[in-house]
């Protein structure tokens, strides 16, 4: 079943990582699907000069509350079910008709894919669920299949934020997403309240996003922490309404040891300043100080969207392009996959050189998929490090890689 389903991305400062999750956004093998815009005021005017910005929903909202923003994006959003992918991440083509298939099951209120991690390849989130401290258990799953969860009011299945999506009705009735949670567990505390009620929830493993961990006001482009304020605030907030009294302590405790451990590896590492350390441990005390001042407060029912379902018009039906040749080849090869996503086809540049350098998975801003790496190197990083092998053979290994992530059927 084709439901109408409402795409919403937030984004505040950040305009080439906006424009370019939207590139990949349209390209979504999905037939029926809004997108909804929620940012600061400079990027919704950069994006009003762009073409990508033809037929999507956009509001403003200049504050730096991500639960704010998100609760503006639902108040517009007039789909059946409402997906969220952040402004540094690239939806998979077929991310979207595998994420929205498990709402055919009328037990599921929420659903989460899994999501790859800067070089294209390896994983930075599978399944896992969370308990009231806030605290994350690895839940492994066997194949490609979803699995649909009925988690215990104390143990909710988590979604991340880069890639998640929820019945819009059951969102609206809880309140969409608390504003004392301006960053960071936002989503996990969605999950509780929706665990809490009995609500079923999908871990969807072909739902794929690639998420890059863009330079934000509180991290750098190589991940180093600039501000752990609202980390700090939003787990106090999370606590006082999740977890019981005794144990508040003690999680907070442990949280400030896993983040002073983070910081003196970034230290050796040469990227951060013993006063640094010293600063940013501060700036996380205060947040936990300021984040028990957010007392829990009841959240009203969102109301339905004003505005009607407005999908992006239909995609001709282009089958996917694909190449795949050797490095010195690149640039034609590159040449050639803009000029096939430029008239509209899903493409991919596959790119390898004569070494066993490590498969890396990168979407260009101009909007096509490449694959690089060595011809003998590996792709997923279980396997063999040296793969003697014809470039032909590297090449259909890689295709039958991602053939369904990609929506695949076969080359051209």
């Amino acid at each position: 079943m084709t439901r109408p389903v409402s795409v919403v991305i937030v984004s505040h400062g950040r305009e080439a990582a906006l424009k370019r999750c939207l590139t990949g956004v349209r390209q979504l093998l999905y037939p029926a699907f809004e997108v909804v815009v929620v940012a600061d005021r400079h990027s919704l005017a950069m994006l009003q000069e762009l073409p990508l910005a033809l037929g999507i929903k956009t509001a403003p909202c200049d504050a730096e509350n991500i639960s704010l923003a998100r609760n503006i994006g639902l108040g517009l959003a007039a789909g059946e079910v409402v997906a969220f992918v952040d402004d540094d991440a690239v939806p998979e083509p077929t991310w979207l008709t595998h994420l929205a298939a498990v709402f055919d099951d009328e037990e599921v209120a929420a659903a989460g894919g899994y999501v790859r991690g800067r070089n294209g390849i390896s994983w930075q989130w599978r399944g896992a669920w969370v308990d009231g401290c806030g605290e994350r258990h690895e839940l492994p799953l066997d194949g490609d299949r979803p699995v649909v969860l009925h988690p215990k009011p104390e143990r909710a299945i988590k979604t991340e934020g880069t890639n998640m999506a929820f019945r819009r009705d059951v969102i609206a009735e809880i309140g969409g997403f608390d504003p004392a949670f301006r960053f960071f567990l936002d989503e996990t505390d969605v999950n509780l309240r929706l665990a809490r009620a009995g609500h079923a929830s999908a871990l969807v493993p072909l739902a794929v996003v690639h998420h890059g961990f863009a330079e934000s006001a509180r991290r750098r482009a190589d991940r180093v922490p600039r501000d752990l304020f609202e980390i700090g605030a939003s787990l106090a907030a999370f606590l006082l309404r999740h977890c019981p009294a005794a144990e508040r302590a003690p999680r907070q405790a442990r949280f400030a040891e896993e983040q002073r451990g983070r910081l003196l590896r970034h230290m050796v590492a040469g990227r951060l300043e013993p006063r640094d350390v010293r600063r940013l441990l501060a700036r996380l005390h205060a947040g936990f100080t300021g984040g028990g001042t957010r007392l829990p407060a009841p959240l009203p029912a969102l109301p339905h969207a004003a505005a009607p379902f407005a999908p992006l018009p239909k995609r001709p039906a282009l089958r996917p392009k694909l190449s795949c040749g050797r490095w010195w080849h690149r640039a034609r090869l590159r040449r050639q996959a803009a000029h096939d996503a430029a008239a509209g086809h899903v493409s991919t540049a596959m790119i390898f050189s004569l070494t066993p350098a490590y498969a890396k998975v990168h979407f260009s801003p101009a909007g096509f998929w490449e694959h690089s790496g060595g011809q003998f190197g590996k792709s997923e990083r279980s396997e063999p490090f040296f793969t003697l092998r014809r470039l032909r053979r590297k090449c259909d290994a890689e295709i039958s890689r991602i053939r369904r992530e990609r929506g695949l059927t076969g080359e051209s």
